[in-house]
């Protein structure tokens, strides 16, 4: 395949540069154009969705494509948050045509690209072998003050996810409301003891100095640090707004990645592998390409190393399905009653199809069986 042709197929998933030049405008114009970034993100991928339609194609994961165009877009990616974060930090505080609720409504939009796209593109990242990319999932994390995401994503969520030990596995009926309140805590615990726990096995304390929270706590201080000083206390207040944003989003895509899905206990802590059933998959084809195939998530459980245009489309009869892409189903989230009235058939649904021996659902459903041993 040529250069040009190669390009020509990567170049969908380059959508996301389309948000930084609408960050700028909104900074410089200010108005109605401080909400272009949330409806540019959530609304009008949601409308090529509904024009595009799925996308059910897969590469060969084995074929020997040429990753290179589409691996740019992550590694240009960090640079490019980096200085439009931190440039829009230094340009709002001082900007006399900005209202406090436009640079409030913008900086909520500069919380949803970096959340949207910057923790996307981290996780990624941190799933790549070379260790420059994982230290630009570091970088990124670290601008929105969630560095501990990598540990509690890579030791806990892949390792333990449909079981009760996995924090961020929302459980049938919880509202995303309690699920936040639940995760923001639960999440930085849990990563914190499983890194405390493979230094105990190598016989080292939990603060020792190979504990990557010193890297991470370095990493978020010098971004706080920088805050402060481009942009002030307005500038320091904005940039923590926007890492709060961000936050949100992040965890409401794990809120409907596997809500209501569990895997089998098999007793005394023991349980199933996990399998393709046990994540919501979508296959909308303009969505895939702002979330660089996130949705495809079955199969970055089954090769959670995989780069992103090799994930695999699972079928209905394999895996279960969503009936709209992310930036749908996170707007019903977050309202619980309609979630549940769309979702909640779905999961029993599934439970029907997968596990019919299972009677009880209880234990499931508040996580009360035992954690995997």
């Amino acid at each position: 395949m040529s250069t040009l042709a190669q390009i020509r197929r990567a170049l969908p998933f380059w959508m996301s540069l389309l948000l930084v030049p609408i960050a700028i405008l909104g900074a410089v114009q200010g108005g109605w154009t401080v909400i272009l970034l949330p409806l540019f993100t959530w609304y009008f991928f949601s409308l090529l969705d509904a024009f595009l339609g799925l996308n059910l194609d897969n590469l060969d994961p084995d074929g020997g494509d040429d990753m290179t165009w589409y691996r740019a877009i992550t590694l240009i990616w960090a640079p490019v948050q980096f200085t439009l974060l931190f440039w829009m930090i230094w340009y709002v505080p001082q900007a006399a045509h900005l209202g406090a609720l436009e640079k409030i409504v913008l900086f909520f939009g500069v919380g949803v690209i970096t959340g949207t796209v910057g923790i996307n593109y981290a996780h990624e990242l941190m799933h790549q072998r070379p260790k420059s990319e994982r230290m630009m999932a570091d970088i990124l994390l670290a601008m929105v003050l969630y560095s501990h995401f990598r540990s509690e994503h890579m030791l806990v969520h892949h390792r333990h996810v449909a079981t009760p030990r996995d924090t961020v596995t929302a459980r049938y009926n919880e509202g995303f409301h309690r699920f936040f309140a639940r995760v923001l805590p639960g999440a930085y615990t849990s990563a914190f003891r499983a890194e405390a726990a493979m230094l105990a096995r190598k016989g080292h304390g939990a603060l020792h100095r190979r504990n990557p929270f010193w890297r991470y706590w370095a990493l978020q201080a010098g971004m706080l640090a920088l805050a402060l000083i481009l942009g002030g206390w307005v500038g320091l207040a904005l940039f923590l707004w926007q890492a709060l944003v961000a936050i949100w989003q992040l965890e409401l895509v794990n809120y409907v990645e596997h809500y209501g899905l569990t895997r089998e206990h098999l007793g005394d802590g023991r349980y199933e592998h996990v399998k393709p059933r046990h994540s919501w998959n979508a296959a909308h084809k303009a969505t895939n390409w702002l979330l660089i195939n996130l949705q495809r998530h079955s199969d970055h459980h089954y090769k959670p190393d995989r780069r992103f245009p090799l994930l695999q489309n699972y079928a209905e009869d394999e895996a279960p399905q969503l009936p709209y892409g992310y930036p749908i189903m996170t707007m019903a989230a977050m309202v619980p009653p309609l979630w549940r009235r769309v979702m909640n058939p779905r999961v029993r649904a599934w439970r029907k199809t997968y596990y019919p021996g299972i009677g009880d659902w209880k234990p499931y459903n508040k996580a009360q069986n035992p954690p995997p041993a």
